[in-house]
C-alpha cells in the first residue's frame, strides 16, 4: 500500500492517476488542471479542485510531496499532430514538471504521453527528457504498453516514464507487461438501449463470411477485430466487433464513429455511450460522468488508462521502492 505517500497530480484531466494512487491509499495534496470542464469533473469526484495553468504556478507554492503524477499534454509528440515536440508550448509543459521535481526533490515521477513520444526526432526528444531528469538527479526508465494487455478492450498504447531519485541507487525497473485476464469489449457494454447511437447509413459495407472464434483456450483477440466500413473506410468510419477490443478513444475524432468508433452491436452499428468509454478506460461504473455527453467523450479520449496505472504502482509496491524507509529528502 500507499497510505504513506503524498503526491501531486499534474496536468490532472479527470483524475485517471487519481483513481489508481487512491486504490493504494495514497494522498494527493495538490492538482493542477488548466481545462474547466476537467476541473469540474475533478471536483465532483474527488472533493478537490484543481490550481489552473502550472506554467504560472510558482513552484515554491506547491506543498512538500513524495510523487509527482503527470500526464503532460502529448499533442506536440502525437502522430496526429504537426510533431514540433519542444517546439511546440505544450511539448515545453514538461519543463514545468522539471521545475517542480528540482525544487521538491520528490522520490519518484510517474509519467505518461503517447507512444510516438518514443520515437519523436529520431529518439532524440526522449533522450532531452532523460538528460533533464538526470540533471536534476533523477534516473529514467520507460516503457511502451498497451492497455489491451491490462484487462481492458481497448487497444490504447502509451508510453509510461518512472523517474527515480539518484540517491535510491536503483539501476533497473521492470515495467509490468501484462495483468488481468482476457476480455471482450461485449463484456463491458452497456444493457440499455442506445437507439441515438445507432447509425443509419446507405453506404455500409461489410465483409462477408467472416466469423470469429476463440482459440483452444476460449480467448478471443485481444485487439480490435474489424467487420467491415461505412463510406470509404477513412478514420471513424470502419466498424468493429465487440468479441474482440475498442480502438484507441479519441477526443478530437471525425467521421461517422467520432470518438469512439463503430461497433456491431446485435443487429445494429453503433458508437460507444460515455459510459462504456468509462468502463474501458478503468474507471468505475460510480465515477460521475459531466453532464455533456460530448464532454465526456473528449475527456475520456484524453485520459490515462486507470488499471495500467495500478499495474505500474503494483511493480513499485513489490520493488520496495516506496517503503516509508526511504522517503526522505535528497541530500
Amino acid at each position: 500500500m500507499l497510505s504513506h505517500i503524498r503526491y501531486i497530480d499534474l496536468f490532472a484531466g479527470i483524475g485517471g492517476f487519481h483513481q489508481a494512487m487512491d486504490r493504494f491509499g495514497a494522498t494527493c495534496v495538490f492538482a493542477s488542471e488548466w481545462d474547466n470542464a476537467c476541473q469540474v469533473t475533478y471536483e465532483e469526484n474527488y472533493g478537490i479542485k484543481p490550481h489552473g495553468d502550472i506554467t504560472t504556478i510558482d513552484e515554491q507554492a506547491i506543498p512538500p510531496h513524495d510523487m509527482i503524477c503527470a500526464g503532460f499534454p502529448c499533442q506536440a509528440f502525437s502522430i496526429s499532430g504537426k510533431q514540433k515536440g519542444f517546439e511546440d508550448s505544450r511539448g515545453t509543459l514538461f519543463f514545468d514538471i522539471a521545475r517542480i521535481a528540482k525544487y521538491h526533490q520528490p522520490k519518484l515521477l510517474l509519467l505518461e504521453n503517447v507512444k510516438n513520444l518514443a520515437t519523436h526526432d529520431k529518439g532524440n526528444t526522449l533522450q532531452t527528457i532523460r538528460a533533464t531528469l538526470e540533471e536534476i538527479g533523477y534516473t529514467l526508465f520507460s516503457q511502451v504498453l498497451n492497455a489491451s494487455h491490462f484487462g481492458i478492450p481497448q487497444k490504447r498504447e502509451r508510453i509510461f516514464l518512472v523517474a527515480l531519485r539518484h540517491d535510491l541507487r536503483v539501476n533497473s525497473f521492470v515495467f509490468p507487461q501484462s495483468s488481468g485476464k482476457a476480455v471482450t469489449l461485449e463484456s463491458f457494454l452497456d444493457q440499455e438501449e442506445h437507439s441515438h447511437l445507432i447509425i443509419h447509413r446507405e453506404d455500409i459495407i461489410m465483409k462477408e463470411k467472416m466469423e470469429i472464434l476463440p482459440d483452444m483456450f476460449g480467448v478471443y483477440p485481444q485487439k480490435p477485430i474489424r467487420l467491415g466500413i461505412v463510406n470509404k473506410g477513412g478514420q471513424g468510419e470502419r466498424i468493429y466487433s465487440p468479441l474482440g477490443h475498442a480502438i484507441t478513444l479519441s477526443a478530437y475524432g471525425g467521421g461517422v464513429g467520432a470518438k469512439t468508433g463503430l461497433y456491431k452491436i446485435g443487429e445494429d452499428i453503433r458508437r460507444l455511450s460515455p459510459n462504456e468509454c468509462r468502463r474501458i478506460t478503468g474507471f468505475p461504473d460510480d465515477f460521475k460522468l459531466h453532464p455533456n455527453p460530448n464532454v465526456s467523450y473528449r475527456q475520456f479520449g484524453n485520459s490515462v488508462v486507470v488499471t495500467v496505472l495500478e499495474a505500474i504502482l503494483q511493480q513499485i509496491i513489490q520493488s520496495h521502492i516506496l517503503t516509508p524507509s526511504t522517503i526522505k529528502v535528497a541530500s
